[in-house]
């Protein structure tokens, strides 16, 4: 979509405010800690689909450094951060590649490091307490990865349909005035 700089800015100031202001619910929600990052990053989908990775990377930046200082919840900021921030940025670059098994192999590694990335920072960093990571007692990290990794297939699904409903529905809506 060609578009002014001025529209781009402020496009892309709007997706990264709304994002923000997702993050900053995860205080008020309880269970914000896990949807509303994954709300935020899908938010940054439209930016890479209207202006490039470029457009995308810095409304990511200024999000996850804002999401630092005025999110309440630290853990979700973590989330943001470490995986669905960048995901769908990365998404569109992952995808490129010719091969779809190549593709889900590099998925599903970025994933993997970036959650157990995510989850460590949690425990050492912001001193999440074991409790966070027990079901019934049992102190069960690798299960909610487990959960985690089947979840991922869910979510990589839905962000690639949301991409396509913002190009088929929304897009002509936001850039009907624009050429």
């Amino acid at each position: 979509m060609k578009a002014g700089k001025s529209f781009r800015v402020a496009f892309c100031g709007l997706m990264a405010a709304l994002a923000l202001v997702l993050m900053f619910l995860t205080g008020i929600v309880p269970v914000g800690t896990y949807a509303f990052p994954i709300f935020a990053g899908a938010l940054l989908a439209s930016i890479v689909v209207e202006f490039g990775v470029k457009w995308a990377v810095a409304a990511y930046a200024v999000v996850s450094l804002l999401a630092l200082f005025l999110a309440a919840d630290k853990e979700a900021v973590v989330y943001f951060i470490a995986f669905f921030g960048f995901y769908p940025i990365l998404k569109s670059l992952i995808e490129r590649i010719r091969s779809r098994t190549v593709q889900y192999v590099v998925k599903y590694a970025v994933f993997t490091v970036c959650i157990v990335g995510a989850f460590l920072v949690c425990k050492w960093v912001l001193m999440i307490p074991d409790e966070e990571f027990t079901f019934f007692g049992v102190y069960i990290p690798w299960l909610f990865l487990i959960v985690a990794e089947v979840f991922f297939i869910f979510y990589d699904y839905c962000v690639t349909v949301l991409i396509m409903n913002y190009i088929m529905k929304i897009r002509n809506r936001i850039f009907k005035n624009q050429s």
